[in-house]
């Protein structure tokens, strides 16, 4: 590979375009690409894996849900389901009034009346561009002062790569999301949130029906996971409740019909890897890193799975689209069921003892309105691979 940089350029986009685009005549991808795919140029010296800071808790890094929203498993159980908030990339880094908008319409949600979401959980992506603690307070703490619910996370690309030598990956996730005694932290000023003590960047959140096992997948473009992690996900889906429902989350996409980053081969071989091995397959996965909203559709085994990219949090530059409703990939039999990027928004789900509903809300960048554009339900028993298969994503 020519490792030169050449004076004017810039680096390949995905070339998978829609009609309207560059390159209309090829077909869109999933997945940008298919093999090992080599060191660029263009990434900056701190864009690399990066270590890992050290887990707070024990393996195998289980975090009840019951130490934030104390009684949540009896309301849940009286409600017949448990409902939260999720997306990604909402740094407001720049035009902070797309945040502020969707955070008013997820504030909206809390008082509306009926089963009201208990808790925000973030896709990653936090604070732009280098997850600085001096960033936390105009782009977390601030913009959520009026959230009254616990937000918990799983970092992004952007919140574990360093600005320079002088920063340690994480710094600043991990000075509010894994605190060993929660306090508030100075850096808060006049919107004060007590910190949280998950035991590690990568977690299970153990829940009212519903395991939620989610990846931390590092800096590297299209993500990058350790020997441990991997080992470490088989084992929590191997060993997920088979009375819950099991959602997988991590922050770069599997699957993304998108110009600017597309889905990941290398994520995608991380959980059909775990899958294979453990023969259970996620009734959801939740991802982000690209600036849209998508729902996708997998056949995985005998079962049709959503992947879901939900990275239309707030930050301000929303990332086009390469394919229309219903388009299916040949290449991975991913196919489109509905997307949309042209607006922020959010996600809601909802998970009782049979199924995982959810919708996806919009809001509209000039007006602030906040519109229900979809709505999905898929189920929420366990599915299990019969001994005859083998998945491929």
């Amino acid at each position: 590979m020519n490792t030169t940089l050449t004076p004017g350029s810039v680096r390949n986009r995905p070339f998978a375009q829609k009609s309207g685009l560059n390159e209309s005549e090829t077909k869109p991808r999933s997945q940008a690409h298919g093999k090992v795919e080599p060191l660029s140029p263009y990434v900056h010296s701190t864009q690399r894996f990066q270590p890992l800071p050290q887990p707070l808790g024990e393996a195998p890094y289980h975090f009840d849900l019951e130490s934030v929203v104390p009684g949540i498993s009896a309301t849940a159980q009286a409600a017949g389901k448990l409902t939260f908030h999720t997306v990604g990339d909402t740094g407001c880094i720049k035009s902070p009034e797309y945040q502020e908008s969707v955070v008013k319409a997820m504030i909206a949600d809390l008082k509306n009346g009926g089963v009201l979401p208990s808790f925000f959980y973030h896709l990653g992506d936090v604070v732009y561009y280098n997850g600085e603690v001096g960033d936390y307070y105009d782009q977390f703490y601030e913009p959520y002062d009026a959230y009254t619910a616990p937000i918990l996370a799983i970092p992004g690309n952007h919140d574990g790569d360093p600005k320079n030598a002088s920063q340690t990956s994480l710094d600043g996730w991990v000075r509010y999301f894994m605190t060993e005694k929660p306090h508030i932290d100075p850096i808060s000023k006049d919107a004060p949130r007590v910190t949280l003590s998950l035991p590690n960047v990568y977690y299970t959140l153990e829940c009212p029906f519903v395991t939620i096992v989610g990846m931390y997948t590092n800096i590297p473009e299209h993500g990058s996971v350790d020997t441990a992690q991997q080992q470490w996900l088989t084992n929590e889906l191997a060993t997920a409740p088979k009375d819950k429902a099991l959602i997988v989350s991590l922050h770069h996409p599997i699957y993304s019909f998108d110009v600017f980053h597309s889905g990941s081969a290398p994520m995608a071989a991380v959980l059909q890897h775990a899958i294979n091995d453990s023969r259970r397959v996620p009734n959801m996965v939740l991802t982000a890193h690209v600036h849209n909203i998508q729902r996708i559709e997998k056949k995985v085994g005998d079962a049709t799975i959503p992947f879901f990219v939900a990275g239309n949090g707030g930050y301000y530059h929303l990332h086009a689209l390469t394919a229309d409703k219903d388009y299916v990939d040949q290449l991975t039999g991913a196919k489109l069921i509905f997307a949309d990027d042209k607006s922020h928004g959010y996600m809601t789900l909802s998970v009782d003892a049979e199924n995982i509903s959810g919708t996806i809300t919009l809001v509209d960048k000039t007006t602030e309105v906040a519109t229900v554009a979809n709505e999905f339900e898929y189920s929420a028993s366990a599915i299990l691979l019969a001994d005859n298969i083998v998945v491929t994503l």
